[in-house]
């Protein structure tokens, strides 16, 4: 796969904008006319060399672009956006600067994280062109210059960083990256806008061992839960307990009302001790509903 942070070329081979075509093709028109008016041919020799100046000299910048002018191998001025001039031979455009945001995407790969984790990192750059003069001549392709000084400051981040912080705290990794870049990047005129991580791969040996850690984890809180449940349990019925320890009425009605809550359902059958039975005065009670449900039919 070619690589793509390719910095425009160090001369200017752009080809002659339409406009500038355009006015060559007038001046070289004229020329002509002029030529077969008067009948001199020198007016034709004059039309193609003024083509050739215009084609050469006039050129055109994008809205977003900024021309690097050299004068004889030296700088002389930014040009653009729109039209502007330039001495043939004397003049040349070492560059084109784009002035947009650009975004650069850059990976380290089988990076040690501070824990000694081999980990696959992407992330993504946003930046942007402020000094055009500077980007041009303080640093040779400097679209490459960025994407190697992004890549680096990413594996150092990442040797500084632990496993879970990686995956927990982005932002500040984020930051933490942007910072780093920003400070190499600044003697090249550009401004870096943002940087984010965009996937953290981890080998597949640790993802499983991870998972069965983060499965143990969750069954460890949840025996904990379990067990805390039961201790509360606990402690309120030793709390209930002592309410019912010299309240040998409240203990009653608390037996009758289990009773009652035990045989309320249709068809359900409770086996009672005798001894409880015998405590509550069951016994009695029972009898005297069994007589009453008796003697009840036989008066109708």
């Amino acid at each position: 796969m070619p690589n793509q942070n390719v910095n425009l070329p160090i001369f200017d081979f752009r080809g002659p904008s339409p406009l500038s075509m355009l006015l060559g093709f007038i001046f070289l028109l004229a020329g002509g006319l002029i030529w077969f008016i008067t009948g001199w041919l020198g007016w034709i020799i004059i039309g193609v060399i003024l083509a050739l100046l215009v084609g050469y000299g006039v050129k055109v910048a994008n809205q977003w672009e900024k021309a690097v002018i050299l004068r004889l191998g030296k700088f002389s001025h930014l040009a653009g956006p729109g039209m502007f001039f330039v001495i043939p031979i004397i003049d040349s455009v070492s560059n084109w600067i784009d002035h947009r945001t650009i975004t650069t995407t850059f990976k380290a790969e089988q990076t040690l994280t501070k824990d000694t984790v081999p980990v696959d990192v992407d992330a993504v750059l946003f930046w942007t062109v402020v000094d055009a003069k500077k980007a041009s001549l303080e640093v040779a392709q400097y679209r490459d210059a960025i994407f190697w000084a992004a890549q680096t400051a990413l594996r150092d981040v990442i040797g500084r960083t632990n496993l879970a912080e990686m995956l927990s705290d982005r932002e500040r990794i984020d930051r933490e990256l942007k910072e780093v870049i920003d400070r190499r990047t600044e003697p090249w005129g550009i401004v870096v806008n943002a940087v984010e991580i965009r996937d953290v791969v981890l080998p597949s040996g640790l993802q499983d061992a991870m998972s069965r850690e983060a499965q143990a984890e969750r069954e460890r809180r949840a025996r904990i839960i379990l067990g805390t449940a039961e201790t509360e349990i606990a402690a309120k019925f030793s709390e209930a307990a002592k309410s019912y320890e010299n309240n040998p009425v409240a203990l009653h009605l608390r037996a009758m009302n289990i009773l009652y809550e035990g045989i309320k359902e249709k068809g359900a059958m409770v086996i009672v001790p005798s001894s409880i039975v015998e405590t509550m005065g069951l016994g009695a009670v029972s009898g005297l509903t069994s007589l009453a449900s008796t003697v009840k039919p036989s008066n109708d």
